[in-house]
């Protein structure tokens, strides 16, 4: 017997209603955020919670990133300083997250820090995801909505593939604009770069005190995980993949950037915002493709290429 496919709704308001009625009912909802799709339940419900870990396969000591609709509600849920209040006024509503201390009467599951006393919070920008929030009242668990490890989704069509019956619903609202998870941001640590640099996050300071962990840092052991996407291995298609490729083999798909064209291109013109949002895209067609590998030309380290070349390294990691 064929396992029944999600629903997949276009967005709009019914669209809404109903994954807000199914969250109420602790169900769990596929939905767009600028960043990529995300597996969203009630923060507050344990078994809805549950049942995230359960259809993504995640383990339970990898927490998830918590999404509300503004700096008023992360400050119900966490201690916000002057620093983390300061980067959440210049980036919120954005792909930023950042890791806080958790309040004791936050009311969020514990499941949802993995037992830490801290909570990845974010203020999404997405008008599906921002309306979800409005229509169910409650605070959103949501990592991206794909099997643990897997490659995340971009596209409904990455969800349904993915999941398949394990999520009920999928809101569909197109192609997700940044194209790479949020960064991720404790203190002055970038646990997680992501579409916002250091640059971005602490323009003319230089990247001493706030380097923390990059594409070529140090892997934290599952004991050590302090915020979503640390796993060494991570965002991972199914078949080999090879780095700094400059020519393919012949049975290597090869994905190209500047002036290596490659099968195809993240981009023709060198462009890092560009090969971010098509990143994930390419590397699911790349999977379901004929060839039996795929490699991916150099990407330069600078700017939003190290949070590309950080997804890439954990796809890579075997």
């Amino acid at each position: 017997m064929v396992d029944p496919a999600p629903l997949v709704l276009p967005y709009g308001p019914e669209a809404i209603e109903i994954a807000a009625a199914a969250i109420r009912d602790g169900g769990i909802v596929a939905v767009p955020t600028e960043t990529v799709y995300g597996l969203a339940a009630d923060a507050g419900d344990a078994a809805a919670v549950a049942r995230i870990y359960a259809a993504k396969g995640r383990p339970g000591f990898n927490p998830l990133i918590v999404h509300v609709p503004d700096l008023a509600a992360a400050e119900a849920l966490a201690v916000v300083d002057d620093e983390a209040r300061a980067l959440a006024s210049r980036h919120w509503p954005g792909p930023l997250t950042l890791v806080l201390p958790l309040r004791e009467e936050a009311g969020i599951a514990s499941l949802v820090t993995a037992g830490l006393d801290t909570v990845a919070i974010r203020v999404p920008a997405h008008r599906a995801m921002r309306a979800l929030l409005a229509a169910a009242g409650r605070p959103l668990a949501a990592p991206s909505a794909n099997r643990s490890n897997g490659l995340s989704p971009t596209r409904a069509s990455h969800v349904v593939a993915s999941l398949g019956a394990a999520v009920p619903l999928v809101i569909d609202d197109g192609a997700c604009a940044a194209g790479i998870e949020s960064t991720i941001v404790r203190g002055r640590e970038v646990l997680r770069p992501g579409p916002l640099t250091i640059d971005h996050l602490f323009p003319g300071e230089g990247r001493g005190p706030v380097a923390g962990r990059t594409a070529a840092g140090p892997r934290p052991l599952p004991g050590e995980i302090t915020a979503p996407g640390q796993l060494a291995v991570h965002y991972a298609p199914a078949k080999p993949l090879r780095l700094d490729a400059t020519r393919a083999a012949a049975d290597e798909w090869l994905l190209g950037f500047g002036a290596v064209a490659g099968d195809e291109t993240l981009s023709a013109s060198g462009d890092p915002v560009e090969a971010a949002a098509r990143l994930f895209d390419a590397l699911h067609r790349a999977d379901a493709g004929p060839l039996a590998r795929i490699a991916v030309a150099p990407i330069p380290r600078e700017g939003l290429g190290e949070a590309i070349n950080d997804r890439l390294a954990r796809a890579a990691h075997r």
